[in-house]
């Protein structure tokens, strides 16, 4: 059984006081909006867990019915950290559930095709991750001022989400991380530390996620071009 966790628990303060990121309306909906129906399209996912902060839950819950949603789902509250939240919702999947896909709420434009790719991928692999590979110059400055060197972006990928796992292979690697008292905001990273391979899986569409006002006119576009990726 492959299940989803949907991590929404975060407070996007890049986003400005008083505003909940997720909640913002573009292209007809709001974006968390967005992101649950990739899922719930998804034919790979079987059932979907939202980790929200406490309070929202019933925020949450009305959206199932607003737009429809089919497929089985949870709504459970976050922790202090991203990582927290993660541990959370893994606690939550269903004992049937061998593979999962973590994916920002923020991430509104993740195609289906993406999410059943990195769902293949790590079924094979154990840990998988949707990625695209780096084409900026990338310098490296130690104090923010001043650039000490460029690195070589021929290795480098950025890596977005879904991030999609075996569920023992994340669990072991999060509880090893739980274990060294260490926080990671990528749940790639925790595979690390067990030595668990992690493949990339090119993400060959724009998958942007939301985290400054300025983002808002790029994904409202890219989410009104096409509803059906």
């Amino acid at each position: 059984m492959t299940s989803a966790i949907i991590v929404a628990a975060g407070k996007g303060t890049r986003m400005g006081p008083n505003k909940e990121k997720l909640f913002l309306e573009i292209a007809g909906r709001p974006i968390i909006a967005h992101t649950w129906e990739r899922f719930d399209r998804a034919a790979c996912i079987e059932e979907i867990i939202l980790v929200v902060r406490e309070g929202q839950e019933q925020m949450f819950a009305r959206l199932a019915g607003q737009f429809g949603f089919r497929k089985p789902h949870r709504i459970i509250g976050g922790g202090a950290e991203r990582q927290d939240s993660v541990w959370n919702g893994l606690q939550a999947l269903s004992p049937a559930t061998d593979v999962a896909a973590i994916q920002d709420a923020a991430r509104p434009c993740t195609s289906v095709a993406l999410i059943t790719a990195t769902v293949e991928a790590a079924r094979k692999t154990g840990a998988a991750v949707a990625a695209q590979p780096v084409t900026d110059t990338i310098k490296e400055s130690l104090d923010g001022r001043i650039i000490q060197r460029t690195l070589d972006r021929s290795g480098l990928w950025a890596v977005q989400t879904p991030q999609t796992f075996r569920v023992a292979v994340i669990r072991r690697a999060i509880s090893e991380a739980r274990r060294q008292g260490l926080i990671f905001t990528d749940d790639t990273a925790a595979c690390e530390l067990i030595s668990q391979p992690v493949q990339l899986v090119l993400s060959d569409a724009p998958n942007p996620k939301v985290t400054r006002p300025e983002d808002l006119p790029y994904i409202e576009m890219l989410l009104s071009r096409s509803r059906t990726p």
